[in-house]
C-alpha cells in the first residue's frame, strides 16, 4: 500500500437541497483533519489488578479545516450561511481513494483572520451531529 499526501483530501459541503444534495468542495483548503473519538465507561474495580478497566460509550466526530479566504466560493459563501443562519449543513471529507466520510455538521468555531501583511486566511471545525459514515 503506497502513501499519499494530504493534497487530495478535500472539505465538501452541500450547497443542494436534504433531498438533491449537490457536495461542492470549499474552495482554497490548506488542511483538513477528520476527528474520531469515543468516549469511555470506566469499569475498573479492585479485581482490575491495577490497570484501568473500561468500556466504549458515546462515538463523537468532527472536521477541522483551514485555508484561504475566497469570498465569492460556493462552498464558503455556504459555510458563512449556515453560520449566520444558526443552521446544520452535510459536510463530506474526500480521500484521494474516493472514499468519503458523510455526515449532518454543526459550523462550531468561524475564524477570519486578515493580516495587513499577509494572505487572509479562514479557519473553521464541523462538529458532527449523529453518525458519520464512510463509502
Amino acid at each position: 500500500m503506497a502513501a499519499v499526501t494530504g493534497v487530495g483530501f478535500l472539505i465538501k459541503v452541500n450547497t443542494g437541497t436534504t433531498a438533491s444534495p449537490v457536495y461542492t468542495t470549499v474552495a482554497g483548503q490548506r488542511s483538513a483533519t477528520l476527528n474520531l473519538s469515543t468516549d469511555e465507561a470506566d469499569t475498573t474495580s479492585k479485581s482490575s489488578s491495577g490497570w484501568h478497566e473500561g468500556l466504549p460509550t458515546i462515538r463523537s466526530w468532527s472536521i477541522d479545516g483551514d485555508g484561504l479566504i475566497l469570498e465569492t466560493d460556493t462552498g464558503m459563501v455556504q459555510l458563512e450561511t449556515c453560520y449566520i443562519n444558526n443552521t446544520q449543513v452535510y459536510v463530506q471529507l474526500y480521500t484521494p481513494a474516493a472514499h468519503t466520510y458523510t455526515g449532518l455538521a454543526t459550523l462550531t468555531d468561524f475564524s477570519y483572520d486578515a493580516s495587513y501583511d499577509s494572505e487572509a486566511t479562514v479557519s473553521y471545525t464541523l462538529t458532527g451531529s449523529g453518525a458519520l459514515t464512510k463509502v
